[in-house]
């Protein structure tokens, strides 16, 4: 039986190449009786300044992990922005998607020691106010696509939790959400060519959108063509080291209510395998080590349109100043908004429901700060 997610969001034409992404024929309305959910890190600053960049990506990639789970891995549309996330739900998929984002909540405030806020807001609610959410799909590879969202309707509902409105009470103590899959056992990726360039460009108070268009398609277009920017996975995929770094936070998402202790074991355990595997070659059953990895790098999601342009770029100094530069004229005339973030290091949170499938997706952003940084710098009007 085909749900309305099937229908709407499994009937969007799947583009390749991201020079593309301004195009507006390719993204689909929303239909009206959907609902956009949205979720943050309260003070995910203060967060970042005490270096737990690691805890903010894991609780924004646990929203994904957890709705997705609910809906029993139906595809749904959905977009990771580093310390929270943003997606899409068809009326008979709400309750589920509210019962999840409210037991994520609590798992983030008494694992991750982190404040999530989180809001559902009806289609009916952001169309009243003049804006809209319009989704393409991007297919980085033959594994996998990503939503991309248009029309400010997204900007607008994380507006509006941000003031309070539409809010989803964290879940009763003690509850969890399904984690299965979320995982961050590869280590930081060091930057090759100088520099790891978290970039964040948004419309600016000019109402000129073929304007901000253009801004996009020549930063995308630059970026694309340059032998100085690229994607920040190494070829052979990321490092992987034993003990895995991020060990507690998987060994936490893991628990569903059993001993913390008992799960550390598991997850150690599981992890000291797959790196013997992985430094190995081994296959496993059907499982190829070497392919996997390749699929790794291919399902990187490392740039993404949500109402506006989120990219994780390993680029050299001078394509980076490059980048300001133009970033800085198109804001002087009001056409766009930007954050930017230098970093050493880029790094990846993964959700893997199954390691047999090619549709694994791993979420990358920058090591220093990254998404959240960026932004800060764009609330703060310093660019």
């Amino acid at each position: 039986m085909q749900t309305g997610s099937d229908i709407f969001y499994g009937g969007i034409p799947v583009f390749r190449g991201f020079t593309r992404l301004m195009d507006p024929a390719l993204y689909a309305p929303l239909p009206d009786n959907w609902t956009v959910g949205v979720a943050d890190i309260v003070e995910s600053t203060k967060a970042i300044a005490a270096q737990r960049y690691k805890a903010v990506n894991m609780a924004g990639a646990s929203v994904i992990a957890s709705v997705t789970n609910a809906l029993e891995g139906r595809e749904f549309p959905f977009v990771f922005g580093g310390d929270g996330a943003s997606f899409a739900v068809a009326p008979e998929d709400l309750d589920r998607a509210r019962a999840a984002l409210a037991a994520t909540a609590r798992w983030v405030r008494d694992d991750l020691d982190l404040v999530m806020r989180v809001a559902l807001v009806p289609m009916a609610s952001i169309r009243a106010a003049g804006v809209d959410v319009r989704v393409a799909r991007f297919g980085p590879s033959a594994n996998l696509s990503y939503a991309m969202f248009s029309g400010g309707g997204l900007a607008f509902a994380d507006a509006a939790m941000k003031r309070g409105e539409f809010a989803v009470d964290p879940a009763p103590p003690g509850t969890q959400p399904d984690l299965s899959g979320l995982s961050c056992r590869f280590e930081e990726m060091a930057s090759v060519r100088g520099v790891i360039l978290s970039v964040l460009v948004v419309p600016g108070t000019s109402a000129d959108p073929a304007a901000f268009r253009k801004v996009i398609e020549d930063i995308v277009v630059r970026v694309e063509r340059s032998p100085e920017a690229g994607r920040p996975v190494p070829a052979g995929g990321p490092p992987l080291r034993f003990p895995p770094q991020g060990m507690e936070y998987e060994a936490r998402a893991r628990r569903r209510g059993g001993p913390l202790a008992m799960q550390r074991a598991v997850v150690l355990g599981f992890a000291f395998w797959a790196y013997v595997v992985f430094r190995l070659g081994i296959k496993v059953g059907k499982f190829v080590p070497k392919l996997y990895l390749q699929q790794v790098v291919e399902n990187s999601d490392f740039r993404k349109y949500d109402d506006g342009l989120r990219m994780i770029l390993d680029c050299t100094p001078d394509l980076a100043a490059e980048l300001e530069q133009r970033l800085a004229a198109a804001a002087a005339q009001g056409v766009v908004r930007y954050g930017l973030h230098r970093q050493d290091a880029a790094m990846m949170t993964c959700f893997t429901p199954s390691v047999m499938r090619s549709d694994h997706v791993h979420f990358i952003d920058g090591a220093r700060g990254g998404y959240a940084s960026a932004a800060t710098v764009l609330k703060k009007g310093a660019a």
